[in-house]
């Protein structure tokens, strides 16, 4: 690998100057490109547009009528079509939302986890007080049983396993 190529210095009597070299890092060559930029750039934020620009766009664009003048509405704007499609999407699903019925009255404030526990707590009280009356079905089987004179099995433990 050859050193870096020194070129003739006018200014110090024909000495080599290393300031010139082509080689060097800080020598600016002309097929170089040029130093990264210290500043930052700003970074590049998505656009918002309004409900009343894009009435205002739509509207614009349903009355043109020559050819050619939605493409120049959407160069002259800087949109792409794909805005169109999704504004005119949004605004069909906005007029069928207006037309469906509503329901009435304030909103529900509570959460739906509130409702399931007070659903889960109604249903565990259900169960309980049918759990009581089929104790008491079973104490008066017992007493009927003992007054004719019959015993009833109790069943085993490990049977109910």
């Amino acid at each position: 690998m050859r050193g870096p190529q020194v070129r003739f210095c006018e200014r110090r009597g024909g000495a080599t100057c290393r300031a010139y070299s082509t080689r060097s890092s800080t020598a600016p060559n002309a097929g170089d490109p040029p130093p990264p930029s210290p500043e930052v750039r700003p970074r590049a934020q998505r656009r918002r547009f309004t409900a009343a620009y894009k009435q205002k766009i739509l509207a614009a664009a349903d009355a043109a009528t020559a050819p050619g003048a939605i493409g120049a509405l959407l160069r002259r704007e800087g949109l792409y079509s794909s805005n169109l499609t999704h504004w005119r999407q949004e605004r069909a699903a906005a007029i069928t939302q207006g037309l469906t019925p509503k329901p009435r009255g304030p909103k529900s404030q509570q959460d739906p986890s509130a409702k399931a526990i007070q659903q889960l707590h109604r249903e565990i009280e259900r169960l309980t007080e049918r759990l009581r009356k089929a104790e008491l079905i079973i104490d008066v089987q017992k007493k009927v049983a003992a007054l004719l004179g019959r015993t009833l099995d109790s069943p085993d433990p490990e049977d109910l396993r």
